[in-house]
């Protein structure tokens, strides 16, 4: 196995070389490989936690997270991702463990909202989440609100 290292840090805390390799894999993932033209840099990552798998200064798998109130009424992930050279280690499994986990420890919540893109709907449901009624278009990619309350 490769040796891989998990991070979770707040926006304050990354590096310059640490933002720079998070910004070129989103935009790697979400712009040049599902050939989305949009502003990545949407101003919400001043305000989220980051969190991520690298080797060595490679990127294996990222999201962020946000305190409930930030971009729902509930907790939520986003710009959940896995570098494809990586996806056959099963690593974003491992991430929404990590990401439910720190929400609920630092964040004291259990709800949690997320915007799904379809073809992800059974991959979130088996962490629990449910689908709302809530569905959209999103640079012509389907997507559909997800919500995980406490049990």
């Amino acid at each position: 196995m490769i040796n891989i290292v998990w991070k979770i840090k707040s926006f304050e805390e990354l590096s310059t070389k640490e933002l720079y390799e998070i910004l070129k894999i989103r935009q790697e993932v979400f712009v040049v490989e599902q050939t989305c033209y949009y502003l990545d840099a949407d101003g919400y990552d001043t305000k989220a936690a980051h969190i991520w798998a690298e080797k060595g200064d490679q990127i294996l798998a990222y999201c962020r997270i946000f305190k409930p109130g930030i971009k729902y009424t509930e907790a939520s992930i986003g710009r959940v991702l896995t570098n494809p050279s990586y996806r056959n280690l099963k690593l974003g499994k491992i991430l929404i463990k990590i990401a439910i986990n720190t929400i609920e420890g630092k964040f004291r919540t259990h709800n949690i909202r997320i915007s799904a893109q379809d073809y992800l709907l059974k991959f979130y449901s088996d962490f629990g989440f449910r689908v709302t009624e809530n569905n959209y278009f999103e640079d012509d990619i389907p997507h559909t609100e997800m919500v995980k309350y406490s049990e």
